[in-house]
């Protein structure tokens, strides 16, 4: 009785600590069932998970101290100190939030000031016409920064794994609340909200565990460009800049803009619609639909329609910068074709220029309006999005 107790509760501790870690953690197997349900309710339940398998093995662990052979209270503090050994990684060093941290100074500069390579890709915001680039190798160590734009906070996100950059309102329930990194669910980022212990999708803005489950942040309209992109359309843009406590962070993320990241998890496949590849997704309504990154490469152009929303694809000449535009205007339903480093509608022969303004031609002045759109990888727009379009040549 004592040995069976001894060993279960052994188990017990062992298993929980593991199962609570692996279930949203990036280990072998982890993301690709349905587990997020058993990880919020083990992530609750921890503290008497310890309790009950402490009591367990308590009465054996007296007696085989007091009483056992040699060869017995050896083996057991080989058990004891497996323990020990594996709620240190999986308290200390395997969660999430031990292993990504917030920036710890928030240091922006103008373009004159600014540190971070024109050709890096950013996560732009515009808010009340206060403009701010977010670096994503920076951002993509940290996951989460907390900012104010235009005198409105922002909780601007980024995803690695599932390359997804996010850009959302802190308020819940009228409320502004604080977010912590929690884990991952289907290889994207979870975040922990302070008041409710809710856990986040970062992909969707949805909780989808705790209390306020199938809430969701509301989104603010944010844009993926390289800064020199981004600077060209809003010279006085603020940039956040590097925190010095964290250069080896970035500096491991140094190669993630391009896809040719050493890290299976980061690296790009550089063919279509594989689990890994690249493509820019677009939500309208109740219709998502995915482009293919390198048939946008070859062509620099794309024109299509989904349900009530005629849109033109745009690649800038950095073969990096993208732009997704509604092509109606007024009642007409603009067509495009590339020129240079602008393109001309065929409708008028009106010429427009990369940040979507006519500079020359009958429509001279007028604007077309951006479309929200993603560069991410497949996987992850399949996932969330699984009942979406797919263009395809």
């Amino acid at each position: 009785m004592r040995t069976l107790l001894l060993i279960t509760g052994l188990l017990l501790l062992i298993a929980a600590e593991i199962l609570r870690v692996y279930f949203i953690m990036p280990f072998p197997g982890s993301q690709w069932n349905e587990t997020i349900n058993i990880a919020y309710w083990l992530n609750n339940n921890i503290v008497w998970l310890r309790l009950l398998g402490l009591l367990m093995i308590a009465w054996p662990v007296v007696y085989v101290f007091k009483q056992a052979r040699t060869w017995k209270k050896i083996l057991l503090c080989v058990g004891l100190f497996l323990y020990a050994l594996i709620f240190y990684a999986f308290n200390f060093r395997f969660l999430a939030d031990k292993m990504f941290y917030q920036p710890q100074q928030k240091r922006f500069a103008d373009a004159a000031g600014n540190r971070i390579a024109p050709e890096k890709l950013v996560i732009g915001v515009v808010i009340n016409n206060a403009a701010k680039a977010y670096p994503i190798q920076l951002i993509g160590y940290h996951h989460q920064v907390r900012d104010t734009i235009g005198n409105t906070p922002v909780m601007v996100t980024y995803c690695t794994v599932c390359r997804t950059g996010r850009v959302f309102s802190p308020f819940v329930n009228g409320k502004m609340e604080n977010f912590r990194l929690v884990g991952m669910d289907h290889f994207n980022a979870m975040f922990e909200d302070a008041t409710t212990k809710s856990w986040w999708q970062q992909a969707t803005g949805v909780a989808i565990a705790g209390p306020l489950k199938g809430t969701a942040l509301p989104e603010i309209p944010s844009k993926q460009l390289t800064l020199a992109a981004w600077l060209r359309q809003y010279p006085h843009s603020l940039v956040f800049q590097p925190d010095s406590a964290f250069t080896a962070e970035y500096d491991h993320l140094a190669l993630f803009d391009k896809g040719t990241i050493k890290s299976g998890l980061e690296k790009r496949d550089s063919a279509s619609w594989k689990f890994k590849s690249w493509v820019i997704g677009v939500t309208h309504d109740q219709t998502a639909k995915a482009y293919d990154w390198n048939n946008l490469l070859d062509k620099g152009i794309i024109q299509d329609s989904i349900p009530g929303l005629p849109l033109v694809i745009l690649l800038e000449k950095d073969s990096t910068s993208f732009h997704v535009w509604n092509r109606q205007l007024d009642t007409n339903y603009l067509r495009f074709v590339k020129e240079g480093d602008a393109f001309k509608d065929i409708n008028t022969q009106s010429l427009w220029d990369m940040n979507g303004l006519c500079t020359d031609g009958p429509l001279k002045g007028r604007q077309l309006k951006p479309i929200q759109a993603y560069q991410e990888f497949w996987h992850s727009w399949e996932r969330f999005h699984p009942h979406t379009l797919s263009y395809k040549l």
